[in-house]
């Protein structure tokens, strides 16, 4: 008798999925054709028609997966209608886009909207950051010598607390002396180094974010080394002039590589109602894409670091360059990212 009883209850699942099966498969196997065909023969072989049907088959196959996986209907099926929405979402989103227009999409969607999906993590980061700078910032103050626990010396570069104001304002200002091949030089290495340490902020992140948080600390602490070390010499204001119409774009872009990397960290440790491979793969597309524009500023902090910064003495025009910098990327991110996510639709959101 017992045994009945398993069985019939064994035999519910199976049966509702059968009939969910039943009642939209027709749909779904004319989805599978237009994607079979756009692959092998390319989507102006497509008709009118089915052309105008894709988004709606899209669409309601999307629906179904969300139902699936919320009833944990069997795993082959919500498996099979992962792959069909994947595929799916290649063709509705990308086949019909030249090459330029794939870029100008990722530029003025993908990315904004990607950044502000992550604008918690992205909070984190930035905290962890500023905590490692004031830690810093306040010990050097207080103990000037211990500008060398979180200073390399070859990263310093010879300065320090003994160095003279002279010697420090001349390093601030010193960008005159350089020829515009010097300037690319510069450029070059700068952005290379900036952009290790941030890929390091996200490559590392599997490790639970830990390698993320110390990365992040450490980087703080070094700003904040050299802001205390300069605010004893009464340069203050001269340093951040010299560091901030890059550090806004170098900096954003640091604190984007450890966002991805917490996004990562919270897929492994956190998954929810997906397995953690599924929500890995999904959290890890969002975290792809922000740290592609991680790298995309990068480029920009390095160039304005090495051809900016480098030739312009005025204090007044770098807080001016710095100031322009932060509005733009608020708007882009901050604004362009809340409006797009506003409009984007639902399977947008999870794709």
């Amino acid at each position: 008798m017992n045994q009945d009883v398993s069985m019939i209850k064994a035999a519910k699942p199976v049966a509702r999925s059968v009939r969910f099966r039943n009642e939209r498969e027709d749909a779904w196997h004319d989805l599978e054709e237009i994607i079979d065909q756009i692959d092998s023969k390319g989507i102006k072989s497509v008709s009118a028609q089915d052309l105008n049907r894709l988004p709606s088959l899209y669409r309601s196959t999307l629906s179904a997966l969300n139902v699936a996986r919320a009833t944990s209907l069997d795993r082959n099926l919500t498996r099979y209608l992962e792959n069909l929405c994947s595929r799916a979402y290649l063709c509705v989103y990308t086949s019909r886009q030249k090459p330029l227009g794939v870029v100008w999409h990722f530029i003025t969607h993908r990315l904004p909207m990607a950044v502000y999906a992550v604008r918690w993590h992205l909070f984190l980061s930035t905290m962890i950051l500023f905590m490692g700078a004031i830690v810093a910032w306040v010990m050097v103050i207080n103990e000037p010598e211990a500008f060398v626990t979180f200073v390399d010396a070859a990263y310093a570069q010879g300065r320090g607390p003994t160095s003279t104001r002279e010697e420090l304002r001349a390093v601030l200002f010193s960008g005159s002396d350089f020829s515009f091949g010097d300037l690319s030089s510069f450029s070059g290495h700068l952005m290379t180094h900036n952009a290790r340490i941030g890929m390091m902020c996200f490559a590392l992140s599997f490790a639970v974010g830990l390698p993320t948080l110390y990365l992040l600390f450490k980087n703080g602490a070094v700003l904040g080394a050299f802001a205390g070390v300069h605010s004893l010499k009464g340069l203050t204001v001269e340093l951040f002039s010299w560091l901030l119409p890059h550090g806004v774009t170098e900096f954003l872009a640091v604190l984007l590589c450890g966002a991805a990397g917490f996004l990562v960290a919270e897929a492994i440790l956190f998954p929810g109602r997906r397995t953690r491979l599924q929500n890995l793969a999904i959290q890890g597309r969002k975290a792809g894409v922000v740290v592609i524009g991680a790298v995309g500023l990068f480029l920009l902090a390095g160039l304005i670091e090495g051809f900016f910064r480098q030739s312009v003495q005025s204090i007044a025009a770098r807080y001016a360059m710095a100031g322009y910098t932060a509005i733009v990327w608020f708007g882009y991110f901050g604004v362009l990212g809340w409006w797009r996510t506003r409009q984007a639709l639902p399977e947008e959101l999870e794709l």
